[in-house]
């Protein structure tokens, strides 16, 4: 499944790529997911989802490849299910570009996705997409008006528990959309039958 998602944050893209470049500090910005260990371009994480009343916790491992001079990463990253048989895994290609509001930041995610989250198919899962990447801007754009630091944040020991992101709820806009129509024709189909037997009705009893 491939996910396109794009954003402005308030930066120059100089300022915005240092950011970038520190998974430390960028990580904690992503709903749902903990940096636990970060060893070079290496790092493993955990996140938790939640669908309705069903908790889901992914623990994963991933790598980060970056190109300087484009001012693009690539994250390779893969988890399974702490209860389960669900498997994720993802090819993440971010990109920086200068915008008159700051800098553009574009996301590409060729998703790989198995139990349960995989049921919302594609439609679903481009607007839970876009709802997490726009927490994650938020959280990037409080995060750059922090005051600057030269040194890459420490990934905490023991970290916390991620705070699960609802995607049940996330999605309920979607599939509220997508049983308006079959909603709305019902209605209609039973206005149609009661107003024909109306009608049907009317000339019988004039009759008797």
């Amino acid at each position: 499944m491939r996910l396109d998602h794009s954003f402005t944050v308030p930066a120059a893209p100089d300022d915005a790529w240092k950011l970038f470049l520190d998974l430390g500090r960028v990580a904690p910005c992503m709903p749902g997911a903990v940096l636990d260990t970060l060893d070079g371009d290496a790092f493993t994480g955990r996140v938790k989802v939640k669908v309705g009343a069903v908790q889901m916790s992914y623990r994963g491992e991933g790598t980060v490849t970056r190109d300087e001079s484009g001012r693009s990463m690539v994250l390779d990253l893969s988890g399974s299910e702490t209860r389960g048989a669900g498997t994720a895994s993802a090819t993440v290609t971010a990109s920086l570009a200068a915008d008159p509001a700051g800098t553009r930041v574009r996301v590409s995610t060729d998703l790989d996705i198995t139990g349960r989250p995989a049921q919302f198919g594609r439609g679903i899962m481009t607007e839970v997409g876009d709802r997490i990447v726009r927490q994650f801007a938020d959280r990037l754009e409080e995060l750059l008006r922090e005051p600057a630091t030269t040194e890459p944040a420490a990934v905490s020991s023991p970290a916390r528990e991620p705070e699960a992101v609802d995607l049940g709820a996330a999605a309920l806009p979607v599939l509220l959309r997508k049983a308006a129509v079959p909603a709305v024709a019902v209605l209609v189909t039973i206005a149609v039958f009661r107003l024909v037997g109306r009608r049907a009705s009317g000339p019988r009893s004039l009759q008797g």
